[in-house]
């Protein structure tokens, strides 16, 4: 990398530190699911949050746009919800200098930078599905044209895992459009102490914006530059491809727990979140480290336990948390492991 790669390097990190300082003014805790949010923010991609209501999934989504110099804007998803709601629609107006009618397009709220995606399991899949589109590919399509996003474009989309009556859950295909599934977990004491006083008083939460949207781009064209070296890419690739219950080489309780892997997106999202997982902790190079601890936020949705897994118990995290376990992460182990050699030569 340049030398003003590595400056680029240092000002990430300094950004890192300043996000999660403003942030801390209105969230607190919630360590592990900033620092997920921050490292899809820098990679490109989008995150899906899971929580039961009270965590703070909105303020905590709300307080990270208020630290970007972005437009922002909150959707909230509901049954009667149609596409046009959030991608915009045509309209037919009168043009007063020739009095002829004209068709004039009217952003919707998928025109800003950051998206809120509000309770995204409670509108119908056919919202779903413009709103996932919009993630992909970037643009809208109304009629017959196309209307690219604003860049820098970021999805946070939420969802409530203990109602599911009246929703629709998102098919497991449309979920790897998200980089990460990010849960949100119960506050320890000391936290939940800490949000009682604090929220029950008069407070000032004065939230600075510490990057514009032109920074971010630059510095998610730096986290691509990031090298990386073979052997961790050896242990992405031997993460991911295990999960597929056909691969030769697979371990059997994947045969036995699961009915489907994760596909070649799970690998190049594991490489591009160790990357901006290094640069925010200050370092230019990707660790077997980086690649594991993102392992959960980027599987647990893209695989999916059968019915004998379901009827013990096991869940897509405890399946993952014994794949880290055994696979070895040093070179020379992981390349000299009979079974994982089976999953370098299929």
């Amino acid at each position: 990398m340049s030398d003003t790669s590595h400056d680029a390097i240092q000002r990430l990190n300094k950004a890192y530190g300043e996000l999660r300082e403003q942030i801390s003014k209105v969230i607190v805790g919630q360590d592990d699911v900033i620092e997920q949010l921050l490292i899809v923010l820098f990679s490109r991609g989008h995150a899906l949050l899971e929580g039961v209501p009270g965590l703070a999934k909105t303020l905590l989504i709300s307080t990270l746009a208020r630290c970007l110099s972005m437009d922002f804007a909150r959707v909230q998803f509901t049954p009667d919800l149609m596409p046009a709601d959030i991608t915009g629609t045509d309209v037919l107006q009168e043009n007063r200098d020739t009095g002829q009618r004209e068709f004039h397009f009217i952003q919707g709220p998928l025109f800003h930078n950051v998206i809120l995606a509000d309770e995204i399991n409670r509108t119908p899949p056919k919202t779903q599905a413009a709103l996932l589109e919009a993630m992909q590919e970037r643009q809208v399509t109304i009629g017959q044209q196309r209307h690219p996003l604003s860049d820098p474009f970021f999805v946070l989309a939420t969802q409530n895992p203990i109602e599911q009556e009246g929703t629709y859950p998102l098919p497991e295909a449309q979920q790897d459009r998200f980089m990460f599934k990010v849960f949100v977990d119960y506050p320890s004491f000391v936290e939940e102490k800490q949000i009682a006083k604090q929220t029950t008083t008069i407070q000032k939460d004065d939230v600075q914006a510490v990057l514009t949207g032109e920074e971010i781009i630059a510095l998610q064209n730096v986290v691509r530059q990031v090298p990386i070296t073979d052997h961790v890419v050896d242990y992405a690739l031997a993460l991911v491809r295990q999960t597929r219950v056909n691969e030769p080489g697979a371990p059997d309780y994947i045969k036995n727990w699961l009915s489907w892997g994760a596909g070649p997106r799970a690998v190049q999202f594991l490489l591009l979140g160790g990357k901006a997982r290094a640069l925010l902790n200050g370092r230019n190079h990707v660790s077997t480290e980086d690649i594991a601890a993102l392992a959960h936020p980027v599987l647990r949705h893209r695989v999916v336990t059968n019915f004998a897994a379901e009827s013990e118990g096991i869940t897509s995290d405890r399946v993952i948390d014994k794949l880290v376990q055994e696979t070895p992460s040093k070179e020379g182990e992981l390349t000299s492991d009979p079974r994982l050699q089976k999953i370098f030569a299929a």
